[in-house]
């Protein structure tokens, strides 16, 4: 069920919803936690919507969408409650806000929130540069952002980096899971040699691909180099070196791998790009801050890019030269 509320108030929201809630019998008893998704008012807004919806039946929760308007236009405050089949295990209130309302989105979701519930806040699209400092981030425990959806995925992640506070996590880090568990079980298998050097293939600008090779650098405490790849999407392949042999997976088609390693066969394994709704799911699971993500960010810097390093490296060492002939 689909109820519209136009130039309406949150207080008008709130009514209605206590309304529905005696009507139906429906309540808040089971709701586990109040997803907070900020977006603009765009086409975009259904699949996001939809995303959540998926992942509230793991999670029932209650979703308040921030779509922001056009902010030239009279300020006002469109509300929609969606409740039953059409909003999964969750009850969905989507507020459209324009004008100045637009800027206002934290003042129009607080009076909203669950009492006792923890708050999860999603920038699908664009997110802040930093979400903790964002009204809407200051009201959440867990922040949710999307790197590889922003304009420029790479300088994205940097700034995540820079602004990283606790329970901060992106969407890019969740697409690794099946990578980490794949290459974690494969180290578990004799012979238990040290890792030597290690390289990760993908596309220029994926964020997987980069945080990969960086939570490959934090473990392994090493360089580890990052190579665009000539085809695929996303990640592409990762090669562990040892003094056996390498260890690799390769995926092409960004849906099966090949694994291969000493001694043993080689294996396909399922590596299907992960959807979002997918992806929110998981990250629904924990509302605790992820150290792993969180070294993984601070190991960007030790990843090898290839000739933009390479540069770098000359660069750095070529002022180090002229220091020392100045000093003499």
């Amino acid at each position: 069920m689909i109820i519209d509320l136009p130039a309406t108030t949150t207080s008008q929201v709130n009514s209605k919803l206590v309304h529905l809630r005696e009507q139906g019998g429906a309540n808040t008893i089971g709701r586990v936690l109040t997803l907070v998704i900020v977006t603009d008012d765009s086409e975009r807004t259904e699949d996001v919507i939809d995303a959540a919806n998926h992942a509230s039946r793991e999670h029932p929760c209650r979703v308040i969408v921030v779509a922001r308007g056009a902010k030239k236009a009279a300020a006002r405050l469109d509300a929609q409650i969606r409740v039953g089949g059409d909003a999964g295990a969750s009850e969905v209130i989507v507020l459209r806000l324009y004008g100045p309302l637009a800027s206002e989105g934290a003042s129009c979701v607080v009076p909203l929130l669950l009492p006792d519930a923890p708050v999860v806040a999603w920038w699908p699209f664009e997110a802040p540069t930093s979400p903790e400092k964002d009204p809407i981030g200051r009201l959440a425990t867990r922040r949710i952002t999307d790197a590889a959806a922003e304009r420029n995925p790479t300088r994205s992640l940097e700034a995540r980096a820079k602004s990283y506070a606790d329970g901060d996590t992106d969407l890019a880090w969740t697409r690794l899971t099946l990578w980490r568990a794949l290459l974690a079980a494969a180290l578990d298998l004799p012979p238990f040699e040290r890792v030597t050097g290690a390289s990760v293939s993908g596309e220029t600008d994926s964020p997987s691909a980069d945080l990969l090779a960086a939570w490959l650098a934090s473990k392994l405490r090493l360089p580890v180099k990052r190579t665009k790849a000539k085809s695929g999407q996303g990640i592409v392949s990762v090669v562990l070196e040892r003094r056996s042999g390498n260890i690799e997976i390769h995926r092409p088609d960004g849906a099966v791998g090949l694994l291969s390693q000493p001694g043993q066969p080689d294996r396909r394994v399922a590596l299907q790009r992960r959807a979002v709704r997918d992806c929110i799911a998981e990250e629904l699971r924990r509302l605790d801050p992820d150290e792993i993500y969180e070294s993984a960010l601070k190991a960007l810097n030790k990843v090898d890019r290839g000739r933009g390093a390479a540069a770098t490296r000359k660069a750095n060492a070529a002022k180090k030269v002229k220091a020392e002939a100045t000093a003499s």
